[in-house]
């Protein structure tokens, strides 16, 4: 099913409160929207569902978040289970300093070489890997200094296109490169969120403005949600 039903959330770092009485649904297949300013509170829920939150000391969750009927965190699901199920791109992407290759094998161990090469088409990296002198067995440096942001955003999109989640979280995707390494990235995106439930953080309009529903978040609070079109006839913030 791949369903997020969120009842009652609140979510604390300590003293602060964060998030603020939650009450979403979150249907499967569709691409859920976050805008909203700095510090609101977007990647702070989007991380609850993965239980990224987990490691952040004096973090404290109540209400209920289930995923298709189960509590992720009262039923204790398995981490590493909810985190195939929920797959993440970050908005700094972090490269392994491994080859390429197995940098976007990484998500699915065991896929084939078939299935990676056209994991990289699909994410529009292809081209690029082949240019370099080793390919696909280029080993990313320690500080990943010899590939581009732009590239190491595509290699996770690529990595997340091999993976079997059926979820995805796409944390400000964008936001570090320039206009035309976007417009890559972008096409990428679109397909890579194909049949796929998705959440998306972004601050540009265009990214979120074809989304299903977009959820505006203020001071950890939901304060509007619709369609774009619906949203924009409110006139609200």
């Amino acid at each position: 099913m791949n369903k997020f039903e969120v009842r009652n959330m609140d979510l604390y770092y300590g003293s602060f409160h964060a998030l603020k009485n939650i009450n979403i649904d979150i249907p499967e297949k569709e691409i859920t929207a976050f805008i909203g300013p700095s510090g609101c509170g977007k990647s702070t829920f989007l991380k609850s569902l993965n239980r990224m939150n987990d490691l952040v000391e004096g973090c404290r969750i109540s209400g209920d978040i289930k995923l298709d009927g189960v509590d992720i965190y009262k039923d204790k699901m398995d981490v590493n289970v909810l985190r195939k199920r929920v797959g993440m791109v970050f908005q700094k992407p972090n490269p392994f300093p491994m080859s390429i290759y197995d940098n976007i094998a990484f998500s699915r161990p065991g896929a084939t070489r078939e299935e990676v090469i056209a994991a990289a088409k699909a994410a529009k990296i292809h081209n690029f890997i082949m240019g370099l002198p080793d390919g696909y067995d280029t080993i990313v440096s320690d500080d990943g200094l010899n590939i581009s942001q732009g590239q190491k955003q595509m290699l996770t999109i690529a990595r997340a296109m091999l993976s079997d989640a059926k979820m995805l979280i796409l944390d400000e995707a964008t936001s570090n490169v320039d206009t035309r390494t976007e417009q890559q990235i972008q096409e990428a995106m679109r397909a890579l969120m194909k049949d796929r439930t998705c959440f998306v953080i972004a601050h540009r309009l265009s990214t979120v403005q074809n989304a299903d529903t977009i959820l505006v978040v203020q001071h950890g609070d939901i304060i509007e949600q619709g369609s774009h079109d619906e949203l924009m006839q409110k006139g609200g913030v």
